[in-house]
């Protein structure tokens, strides 16, 4: 299937997107997730408060709007992955993406201050665990039509891809706590494999 490159316009959509993402994880890191107010983002931006209330609706959104993209490309990855691959496996590769995210040199000390953030601030880790959720879910709905197991009343896929998701936050809280004493792969590797499915 030939995937059609993405308009102008939306490609441009995402480039400030990211642009004012990476300058709030900047700002957030410097000043605090709660002292910077959205005219901070936006004088630092260099724009309005309307236009950049065009590319995000509040502070929050910002923060967690690089969530559901990873949830629509861990599906995409998900179904990419070999006919007959076991699904834990699979699972596994596709997760992967998250680990190599956080671990790229390219990320550097302010993303991860940022994910501290997330993780000790309470309403920004309850909107993360909610993102999470529907990344599973998106997941969730690939990992039916891989294993054949369609019917919703069948609990098996949730099961599984619940079990996986819950790996990759214990995964992350670690690699955050113990201030990446250990690759995130390997964290990831050592949880799921403590429950892999039989």
């Amino acid at each position: 299937m030939q995937s059609h490159p993405l308009p102008v316009r939306e490609r441009t959509r995402r480039a400030v997107r990211a642009e004012l993402a990476q300058l709030a994880v900047q700002l957030f890191v410097e000043r605090g997730y709660d002292e910077t107010t959205i005219d901070d983002l936006a004088t630092a931006a260099g724009m309005s408060k309307r236009t950049f209330f065009r590319y995000f609706a509040s502070k929050e959104e910002l923060v967690m709007g690089k969530y559901e993209v990873v949830g629509e490309q861990l599906a995409e990855d998900l179904a990419a992955r070999p006919p007959g691959e076991p699904i834990w496996v699979s699972l596994r590769q596709v997760l992967g993406r998250v680990a190599e995210y956080f671990e790229s040199e390219a990320r550097g000390a302010a993303t991860i201050a940022m994910e501290k953030i997330v993780r000790d601030h309470p309403t920004l880790n309850a909107s993360y665990l909610d993102r999470v959720s529907r990344m599973q879910e998106l997941v969730l709905d690939q990992a039916r039509i891989r294993t054949g197991w369609l019917d919703p009343a069948d609990p098996r896929a949730a099961a599984i891809v619940g079990a996986a998701f819950s790996c990759l936050i214990a995964a992350w809280t670690t690699w955050l706590a113990t201030n990446q004493a250990l690759p995130f792969g390997d964290l990831l590797d050592q949880a799921m494999g403590a429950i892999q499915p039989t």
